[in-house]
């Protein structure tokens, strides 16, 4: 198992010389000076891989996992942004959570810099949640599309060929669907896996 100790004692270091101060005295390891010890000690040994989990045009979750040469994932983390927040997030808000979850993947590593939190993560709590107030309340489906759904569930299984189609042509799962594709897609996704499971049923069976 590779010896995390050098890069935590350098990283520790590098507190000292490139620390930006934070609130209350401590100091904060900005990420590129991290990632610099981190390939400085340990090359290409590891992997940062980043996934983007949600960009719905006013969040973005990024996760960023840190892997051995094996593939094993060694550490984590997750990081929220909200878009238009805060100068950076005007323009690189995808860059910005994306730098925040290298970061406290590093730190799951022990490499944490002096703070597990990024700092813009500590100066950005308050910004963050005067946003989340500020957006718009989630759409509530109708109960049309609720019901819907529910008839998916309920009725599918035991539907034969025939009757899972003239349910699908019905002009009142056709207008349902097309709403909830424009305007809740985890409830057309639902529905329409079902259909799709219960269509592939009809093709094993014959």
């Amino acid at each position: 198992m590779t010896d995390l100790k050098p890069t935590m004692a350098l990283v520790a270091e590098l507190n000292t010389s490139h620390g930006v101060a934070q609130r209350g005295g401590k100091k904060y390891t900005q990420v590129v000076h991290r990632m610099e010890a981190f390939r400085q000690v340990h090359g290409t040994d590891f992997g940062v891989d980043t996934h983007i989990l949600v960009d719905d045009g006013q969040r973005v979750v990024v996760k960023a996992k840190i892997t051995n040469m094996d593939g094993a994932v060694i550490g984590s983390g997750m990081a929220e942004e909200i878009r238009g927040q805060g100068n950076v997030n005007k323009t690189s808000a995808l860059e910005n959570c994306e730098t925040s979850a290298i970061g406290r993947a590093l730190a799951s590593l022990g490499l944490a810099g002096g703070e597990y939190a990024s700092a813009n993560e500590m100066d950005g709590v308050g910004r963050k949640e005067q946003a989340i107030a500020s957006l718009p309340p989630a759409k509530e489906p109708p109960a049309s599309l609720i019901e819907l759904q529910q008839q998916a569930a309920d009725f599918l299984p035991d539907f034969d060929k025939k009757q899972l189609d003239q349910w699908m042509q019905a002009d009142f799962t056709k207008k349902y669907m097309e709403l909830a594709n424009k305007d809740f897609p985890e409830i057309y996704q639902d529905i329409k896996a079902k259909c799709q499971a219960r269509n592939k049923e009809f093709k094993k069976n014959g």
